[in-house]
């Protein structure tokens, strides 16, 4: 019987088992930011303990850096403070750190990739709950909490629990204005929020394999919000193209001999799972979430469903959701009233998704009221973009075009909803006050769905614009 990837990956960076039967596993890659690790090297500090291997830790700020004006010192006093902890930290620990200054900030899950750090193979941690997204590249990565960071940061080394492995098998051809967000919202709807609980989720299939490597990001990125504690796909040759030339990945021969092992990596054709779910893309529409987790999502056609609707377990925090979304069953999802259109977010914010939101955006107008804001995920996707116009396109149009970094996904920082306002947003959280507002609400779609609900004032099918 052949072996996953999961397995692969696990069995190769295993260092011993534990008496608790956890497993010493060894982390090939740690990324930090400025939120979750003051407190980890404060702790390093307070047993003497030194980075045991800098060379794998990479820093950068983007969770409560402003994404409008960025000069130092920040008005919001705790930003300062995290900013100059982290600054601190790197320098006392030799750590690399791309700062505000430098062209190789953004965000982390963002700039992992496109710096060439993720690879196929890697065991990779940060934290942070949306890890999982570098295992688009066939990496093996997890969120962790702070004491955890402290722990890679002294013995590079996590204490983890064997997880189990679903297939995901995505077939058919997505549909014209059904993008990689509308796949992994309508498998987490399916599935589950609590659905991935103890598993890996390995996404394949037709339609994952015809995915470029941001579109597989994007799946990867929303597995924790389905319950996995991670998500991968399998590395191919649009793994490799992609990773090739990149500043931190091989080079040469080096990099043909990665190849090589990256291939090997690969989840075997015979491979064993503990459970395949099969998902068909092709009958797929664009998909809006309604309520308060990302599993409470429905085709722009659908209406919002009644408690009959729904199993006996999904009606309480159905309820929850009705009275805080101020929905009401029976209702359309389409034209829904929005005060904010987000574009941005470690699930949506990189060079492709600004592309398609531009597209639907080009020629036309903002609707009255409605505050649009875009976020590159990092400086080089900003630079990409204003290279090919985008910005100006978005400016024209009404929308703010902002610096890198977090901004509204969790609103650590100035950009934040203001009382009930509701926000059309390509990010990956719905729950209560999740945008920087207790009462704001959040629905989740695709970017090119928050440029057209932008435009309509209200949430709207993005086919009808595309057609146009």
């Amino acid at each position: 019987m052949g072996k996953s990837l999961f397995h692969k990956v696990w069995d190769a960076h295993t260092v011993r088992q534990l008496p608790s039967g956890q497993t010493q596993l060894f982390i090939g890659l740690h990324l930090i930011h400025e939120v979750t690790s003051p407190q980890a090297f404060q702790m390093m500090r307070e047993r003497g303990l030194k980075v045991a291997y800098p060379d794998r830790t990479f820093a950068t700020v983007d969770h409560i850096v402003p994404t409008d004006l960025r000069t130092r010192p920040f008005a919001d006093e705790m930003a300062e403070t995290m900013m100059g902890a982290i600054e601190d930290n790197t320098r006392e620990f030799e750590i690399p750190f791309f700062d505000l200054d430098d062209e190789r900030q953004g965000i982390v899950h963002v700039i992992g990739p496109e710096l060439g750090l993720t690879q196929p193979g890697m065991t990779i941690a940060c934290g942070d709950s949306h890890t999982s997204t570098h295992g688009a590249f066939g990496a093996i990565a997890f969120g962790i909490g702070t004491s955890q960071v402290r722990d890679v940061l002294a013995t590079q080394c996590l204490a983890m629990d064997p997880l189990k492995v679903r297939r995901i098998e995505v077939e058919g051809t997505l549909p014209q204005g059904v993008y990689a967000k509308d796949v992994i919202l309508n498998i987490i709807r399916n599935l589950g929020v609590n659905g991935g609980v103890g598993y890996a989720y390995e996404y394949a299939g037709p339609a994952i394999e015809a995915m470029t490597m941001e579109e597989r990001l994007s799946i990867c990125n929303m597995s924790i919000e389905g319950g996995a504690r991670a998500g991968y796909v399998n590395p191919d040759q649009n793994t490799f193209d992609y990773l090739k030339g990149r500043l931190n990945a091989p080079s040469g021969d080096a990099f043909d001999r990665a190849v090589t092992w990256w291939k090997s990596m690969a989840s075997d054709d015979d491979a064993d799972y503990d459970d395949v779910y099969e998902f068909n893309a092709a009958a797929l529409e664009p998909t809006v979430t309604w309520g308060i987790t990302p599993g409470q999502a429905l085709f722009i056609t659908e209406k919002v469903p009644s408690l009959n609707d729904l199993a006996k377990a999904d009606r309480e925090m159905a309820s929850e959701a009705y009275a805080y979304m101020d929905l009401q069953p029976g209702t359309p999802i389409s034209g829904t009233p929005i005060d904010v259109a987000f574009i941005g977010s470690c699930t949506n914010s990189r060079i492709s998704d600004l592309r398609e939101a531009a597209r639907v955006v080009q020629g036309r107008k903002v609707a009255q009221g409605v505050k649009a804001l875009v976020v590159p995920g990092s400086k080089s996707v900003l630079k990409t973009a204003e290279s090919e116009g985008l910005h100006e396109i978005f400016r024209e149009a009404g929308f703010e075009w902002r610096g890198a970094g977090c901004s509204m996904c969790l609103a650590m920082n100035p950009d934040k909803l203001q009382g009930r306002e509701v926000c059309a947003s390509s990010s990956n959280r719905n729950f209560k006050g999740r945008q920087g507002s207790p009462t704001g609400r959040t629905l989740l779609m695709s970017p090119a769905m928050v440029a057209a609900a932008a435009l309509a004032g209200e949430v709207t099918d993005v086919r009808t614009l595309l057609n146009e």
